[in-house]
């Protein structure tokens, strides 16, 4: 019986919904998080009767046909790239982009990956370096006698050197834009791979027409909704439910079916 397995996939497709709910509600409070939305597509189909050709020979042409599904399955788990909201920690170091774009991390291979976390850090050498150590690129390196640090709207990074009333310029932070964000790949650690999905990064300075400004003092929150994610869990649960009701009944038919021809 089809039914059988058509709803089986049906709950596979809701467990995996629940799953990335789960993993929105678990990274409600990490800086820079992008919610994800699981996507669905139905399966090929059986035809039983073709529509659009003649029911006989030189007849009527059949307006409509029968055709029936097979179910459900995983199409994509996508990222939602809307604005987090800004939570202000007044850490010079920490940035928040508001707007399009994505930091640069450079990886301990050399590699560069993206991130919407600007939770920065010195290292023992004063460069700028994530919160696991990962360089920020282009590289800036703070001296250690600064007694104050300054990030402009446009990326522009600056001290001031021990009991100077002047400021020096350490270096120009940059951010990359893709044309599909949705296309890179997450790597954990907030931190985003380039694909052939996204595109090629596309550099600029902080505030250039399509570029997000950086904000100081403050951290761009997760752009997870708890009240949407608890009204998406309680809507999967439900679809699950009612897929479990089918193999349940679907099952009652077959051994009825059973009974009979015994």
């Amino acid at each position: 019986m089809r039914a059988l397995a058509i709803a089986a996939t049906g709950m596979d497709a809701q467990q995996t919904n629940l799953e990335v709910i789960a993993n929105n509600i678990a990274n409600i409070n990490t800086t820079g998080y992008k919610r994800a939305r699981a996507e669905f597509a139905d399966l090929l189909y059986q035809t039983e009767r073709t529509q659009g050709v003649a029911n006989r020979a030189n007849q009527a042409i059949v307006p409509e046909g029968a055709n029936i599904g097979l179910g459900v399955q995983t199409a994509a788990v996508r990222n939602i790239h809307t604005q987090g909201e800004l939570a202000q920690t007044s850490n010079d170091l920490d940035v928040a982009l508001v707007g399009r774009g994505w930091f640069q991390i450079e990886a301990p291979d050399g590699t560069i990956l993206y991130s919407r976390s600007g939770a920065f850090n010195t290292n023992a050498d004063g460069q700028l370096v994530t919160i696991d150590g990962y360089a920020v690129s282009p590289a800036i390196t703070v001296p250690e006698n600064a007694s104050e640090v300054v990030i402009s709207r446009t990326g522009t990074v600056s001290a001031r050197i021990g009991n100077s009333n002047d400021f020096t310029e350490l270096g120009q932070l940059t951010i990359a834009n893709f044309v599909n964000e949705a296309g890179l790949k997450p790597l954990g650690d907030n931190l985003f791979a380039q694909t052939a999905a996204s595109g090629e990064p596309i550099v600029g300075a902080p505030e250039d027409p399509g570029f997000a400004y950086l904000k100081q003092g403050y951290l761009e929150s997760s752009n997870v909704d708890s009240v949407r994610e608890i009204t998406d869990m309680i809507s999967a649960q439900r679809a699950y439910e009612m897929n479990s009701k089918v193999i349940q009944t679907a099952d009652e038919m077959a051994q009825i079916v059973s009974k009979n021809l015994k």
